[in-house]
């Protein structure tokens, strides 16, 4: 059921109503950089089940821990002299380090479907940081949404998707990347790329040098891994170059003004077709096509990330 009573502005009263809400255990949503994310207290069993059944989100599938500092981070996991130079690099930003848990660790192991492993971040959106500073909470948040659906990158996306699940929604407007955190594993000093997200492969090899890429038939080890995910109500097509009986087009860059329904970027820019496109798919599902037709897009820089989830959306849903 949609509902928008519980869509808050970002003001010291509703971030105060927020934080109460997360110590309490009861599920906040808040902006982050990436996408707007599903948040609970990460060490609470409880309350972390409360994401999965929200959600429905399978239970094997891990969680994103959210922190406001890399201080705290230290305390839950063990970072190796790798995970320190990509957290002195990328933190606060829109990467996701998959760590070793400490034996004290305090989060749940529900948030990391009982590995012994942690996925940890710090966001660089202020009101995420403001929020998880005021809670003194570790706080487990997917993307707000129904599981295997569309990320939500506005806050309205997050009340038309979980309505009245959610304590409070923190409305910070449109999400500034739109598509989820890169995440990457780190085992003493080798790196492995699970989820290409907002930060690009190039970005982490001009500071590591080569890194590896996890299989596509790996076992889940961090969230983002499975197969059918972000996906619209409708079969999703890709690399098309026109558009089919019943189908609505989303293009890129010029050429198919004349017929399209959209376009991620008419001036072919990555960073602009990756803000856009969770958004642009959550008003091409309400249009009733039969399948949504999608323009190739270069498998480059921030198009790894958007292919990513392209491929996703299309895969068999199960």
């Amino acid at each position: 059921m949609s509902s928008i009573n519980n869509v808050k502005q970002p003001t010291q009263e509703s971030l105060k109503i927020a934080a109460h809400a997360l110590q309490a255990g009861e599920l906040v949503s808040f902006p982050t950089e990436t996408v707007y994310g599903l948040g609970a207290d990460a060490r609470s069993d409880t309350a972390v089940a409360s994401i999965f059944e929200a959600k429905g989100r399978p239970s094997f599938n891990p969680l994103i821990v959210h922190l406001p500092d890399q201080e705290q981070a230290e305390q839950l996991v063990y970072f190796s002299e790798t995970a320190k130079l990509l957290a002195s690099h990328f933190w606060p930003g829109p990467l996701t380090l998959v760590l070793p848990r400490k034996p004290d660790c305090a989060i749940s192991l529900l948030a990391s479907a009982g590995l012994d492993t942690l996925a940890i971040r710090v966001p660089a959106n202020k009101l995420a940081r403001d929020l998880l500073t005021l809670s003194k909470v570790p706080v487990a948040a997917p993307s707000a949404n129904p599981s295997g659906q569309i990320s939500p990158t506005t806050a309205l996306h997050v009340a038309t998707g979980l309505g009245d699940k959610v304590s409070i929604i923190l409305d910070g407007g449109p999400c500034e990347i739109g598509v989820e955190s890169t995440v990457v594993s780190v085992n003493d000093d080798i790196v492995t790329l699970l989820r290409p997200g907002g930060v690009t492969r190039e970005q982490l090899e001009k500071l590591l040098g080569l890194i590896k890429t996890a299989a596509p038939d790996s076992a889940i080890t961090s969230p983002g891994m499975l197969l059918s995910h972000y996906a619209p109500s409708c079969p999703v097509r890709l690399d098309a170059t026109g558009k089919e009986k019943g189908e609505t087009f989303l293009g890129f860059g010029p050429g198919t003004e004349e017929f399209e329904t959209m376009n991620l970027s008419p001036a072919s820019d990555l960073a602009e077709a990756t803000a856009n496109l969770f958004a642009y798919f959550h008003q091409l599902d309400k249009m009733g096509s039969t399948a949504i037709a999608v323009a190739s897009i270069p498998n480059v820089g921030l198009g790894v990330a958007i292919t990513d989830r392209l491929q996703r959306a299309a895969a068999p849903k199960k």
